[in-house]
C-alpha cells in the first residue's frame, strides 16, 4: 500500500512544502552560476526512470559549458574532486547537493521521487547486468539507500546491488531513515566524489 500510494502522495505534499524554499535558494545561486562563465544556470540531464522511460532531470550547471564526458572503466560516469571540467561554484555545488534541488520539480511532477535508487544515463543501463534492471521498477530518487550508503566511493555495481535492495525492501521505515540519514551524508560531505586514484578515460 505504502509503495503505491503512500510514498507518491508523501512526494508531492513534501514536494510542494519545500518547493518555495528550494526556489529561493535558486534564485541566490542562479547569479553566481550565469556569471561565472556566462553558461546557462540550469543543466536539463536525460535520465532513465520507472520502465526505462527517458525524462529530462533538472539540475543546476556545475561544470562547463560543452563539458566533454568522462566515463570510470566500469561505464560509471566519473565524478571526482579533481574533475577539470567542473566550474569553481559547481564545486561547491556538488560538495553540498545543491546541483540537486531542482529536482523537487521533478518529483511533483512525477519523474522522481524524494526516495530512490538515483537515475542513470541511457548508456549505464545497458551495462546493468542480471537483477540489475530491477532499480528501474520504481521512480528514481533525490536521495537514496545506496547515495546514504557510500554515494560515489562505492564501486558502481555495489551501488546497483544497494539500489536493488531499496526496490525488494521499499517501506515507510526505511524511506524516513534515509530521509534523516541523508542530511548527516551532506552535511558530512560525504562519499561525494570518487577516488582521485581511480582510473578514468574519456
Amino acid at each position: 500500500m505504502y509503495a503505491r500510494f503512500g510514498k507518491r502522495l508523501l512526494d508531492i505534499l513534501l514536494g510542494i512544502v519545500a518547493l518555495p524554499f528550494v526556489a529561493i535558494i535558486l534564485l541566490i545561486m542562479a547569479p553566481f552560476i550565469h556569471f561565472e562563465d556566462k553558461g546557462p544556470v540550469f543543466y536539463n540531464a536525460p535520465r532513465i526512470g520507472k520502465g526505462g522511460r527517458e525524462f529530462k532531470m533538472y539540475k543546476l550547471r556545475s561544470m562547463k559549458v560543452d563539458a566533454p564526458d568522462l566515463t570510470m572503466p566500469d561505464g560509471s560516469t566519473y565524478n571526482g574532486a579533481d574533475d577539470p571540467r567542473m566550474t569553481r561554484m559547481g564545486t561547491f555545488m556538488r560538495k553540498t547537493s545543491i546541483d540537486e534541488l531542482p529536482q523537487i520539480l521533478n518529483v511533483i511532477k512525477g519523474d522522481m521521487s524524494l526516495i530512490g535508487p538515483r537515475p542513470d544515463l541511457e548508456r549505464e543501463t545497458e551495462l546493468y547486468e542480471g537483477y540489475e534492471h530491477e532499480k528501474l521498477l520504481v521512480r528514481p530518487g533525490i536521495t537514496g539507500y545506496a547515495a546514504v550508503s557510500g554515494r560515489n566511493s562505492l564501486p558502481w555495481h555495489d551501488r546497483l546491488a544497494l539500489d536493488v535492495y531499496y526496490v525488494r525492501n521499499i517501506s515507510f521505515a526505511l524511506d524516513v531513515k534515509i530521509f534523516f540519514k541523508t542530511f548527516a551524508v551532506v552535511f558530512a560531505r560525504e562519499g561525494v566524489f570518487v577516488e582521485e586514484n581511480e582510473d578514468r578515460q574519456r
